[in-house]
Parts: C-alpha cells; structure tokens; sequence
C-alpha cells in the first residue's frame, strides 16, 4: 500500500530557518532560532528537548496550527509559510495526519466513524486500505463501540488509524503515549511505526522519553532554539 509519497529517498518536509517568538511578561522571548529540519518519506524521527524547548511549537508550525515569524516549511511543494487559514485547514485535512496525547476522538461517533472521519471529508477514502488499518491495529472487535467504551490504548490505535487512513505525506505526534503505561505504550507505537512503513509516509513525533526515541529511525534534539 503507497500513497503517492515521493521515494523512500525522497523528503517529505524541509523546514529551514525557522524562527518563532512570544511576547510573555511584557518580554520577547525567542522559542525558536532557526530551526533546520528534514524527514524523508517512509522515515520516522523522534524529537526530543527538554520541557519547554517548543517541541510542540515546532510541531504546531509544521502543522500550520500557529504561524512562523520567519523561515520556510515545504511539505513536498506545498509552502506551508505561505498559505492563508483555509489553504492550511486544507492542508491538515488532506496530507497531514496528526496524533496527539490527547486522544481527541469525537465522542458522539462510534470507532468505525472516528476512523473514516477526515479520509472521507478529504474525499480520500480507501476501503481496502482502511480493512487493513483496522486488521494492524486490533481493532475489528470494537468498531461499533464508542470512544468512552475503550481502554486509552485503544483510543489511540483509533487516533492513529484515523489520521493514516487519509494516507498523510506526514504524520505528525506530540507525545502520542504520554496518558498510556509503559507496555501499552510500547505496543502502540511499535504499530504506528509499522504502518507508517507500510504507507510510506514520514513520522515525526514529540517524546520525553529517550527509550521512545530510540525505537525510531533517527533522532534530533531541540535545544536554545535550534536543533542539535
């Protein structure tokens, strides 16, 4: 199963440059200074930092959630940097998948619903590609039960299959197992990994824990700004 990505070789994201400030206290403060970032297509790659290092601010920006101050995102040939809201929103919707510590599934769907949700508004819904998802993450048995009737791991097998299902050029984690226990968190993102291998996609994700990281293809780290 491929999604169109460029080859394994081929980069998926470029982020180059890129700068972001906040005003706090009455104060500038610099959070990042010229972050320079690549991921290629089937590749995943863990970003570390310490508490506060704008990890998430990173993520948010490739994500266009928040805008840069300066510098250049590429996804593929999209110029994230310089797209309005709704050329973002489209962005999000159509190649970017997004997982976060809070499963932020919709309550009122059941799992079959969660995991169809944005591939269909994308107008991106593969069948036998979304067979496939709910086969690898286990999730045959639940597909008519609702968020609230599930354990936090399955929630985010659900949060990880909805956001594959549009067969992302990116897929995008802050913490994906931060709410689960060790073994569970082990389980998850070993199957995250694994799909992410099968699309082709890129993987970048947000973790604290250096075990985590070092399960993925590569790592950088994020500190004073940039990335070392």
């Amino acid at each position: 199963m491929t999604n169109g990505n460029p080859s394994v070789t081929g980069r998926v994201l470029y982020v180059t440059g890129l700068t972001k400030s906040y005003r706090t206290a009455g104060e500038q403060v610099a959070v990042l200074r010229g972050v320079n970032l690549s991921v290629a297509a089937g590749e995943s790659v863990a970003l570390t930092g310490e508490s506060g290092s704008g990890k998430s601010t990173l993520l948010h920006l490739i994500a266009g959630l928040d805008a840069a101050d300066g510098g250049e995102i590429r996804l593929a040939d999209a110029q994230v940097c310089d797209l309005n809201d709704a050329g973002r929103a489209e962005l999000r919707r159509d190649r970017l998948g997004l997982v976060f510590q809070q499963f932020n599934l919709i309550p009122s769907l059941t799992v079959e619903d969660n995991l169809v949700f944005q591939s269909r508004i994308a107008g991106r819904h593969d069948a036998a590609w979304h067979r496939e998802l709910v086969e690898r993450l286990g999730l045959g048995n639940f597909l008519k039960r609702y968020p609230e009737q599930l354990s936090g791991g399955q929630q985010q097998r659900v949060a990880i299959g909805r956001a594959l299902a549009v067969k992302p050029l990116l897929l995008l984690a802050d913490e994906p197992t931060g709410n689960l226990d060790e073994d569970t968190a082990d389980e998850v993102l070993a199957l995250a990994r694994d799909l992410v291998t099968r699309s082709g996609c890129g993987f970048l994700m947000v973790t604290h824990s250096e075990r985590l990281a070092a399960t993925l293809d590569r790592r950088v780290n994020l500190h004073a700004g940039v990335i070392a």
